[in-house]
């Protein structure tokens, strides 16, 4: 591989990492575990992971960011008591991971596009948190992000999906 094209792909981890702390500052900003850092480090390390998939001609590589990624994600999830947290933030670092091999495969535009909604989904957090208010008993709380609630004793109100 040329110094060229070495550069070409410095250029698009570069990318990774900038569309990752993008989405990581909204996530900061929420006060949620993974941020900036996490966010730009997992971008920019699929878009590297699949930059040396495409140079090696070997698909496999690509799809080890997919596998590790979900084993990262599920350490994310924990659950205390009936709560269950990290759901999104385990989601987001595997949107992460996908707009980095986005990137790697050269797919810039869709990349940024991505990314962008990425951050507007993450903004409807109040909306979901008021929508979920309005439907369930009073009483009743978030507590499994997502949308599920759960609240009082388990035999009382809606059941929990």
């Amino acid at each position: 591989m040329s110094a060229e094209e070495q550069l070409a792909v410095f250029v698009r981890v570069l990318l990774g990492l900038v569309l990752g702390a993008f989405v990581g500052l909204e996530r900061e900003f929420r006060g949620h575990e993974a941020g900036i850092r996490t966010n730009a480090l997992v971008c920019g390390a699929a878009t590297l992971f699949g930059a040396v998939s495409l140079e090696l001609g070997d698909d496999r590589v690509a799809a080890g960011v997919v596998q590790g990624i979900g084993f990262i994600g599920a350490g994310i999830v924990f659950q205390r008591g009936r709560s269950v947290h990290g759901v999104t933030t385990a989601a987001t670092i595997w949107m992460m991971a996908a707009l980095g091999l986005a990137i790697a495969s050269r797919m810039y535009l869709l990349a940024c596009l991505v990314a962008v909604m990425v951050v507007l989904l993450l903004e409807l957090a109040p909306v979901s948190d008021w929508v979920l208010a309005r439907s369930r008993p009073r009483g009743w709380r978030r507590s499994i992000e997502g949308g599920r609630a759960s609240g009082g004793d388990a035999s009382e109100g809606p059941p929990v999906s």
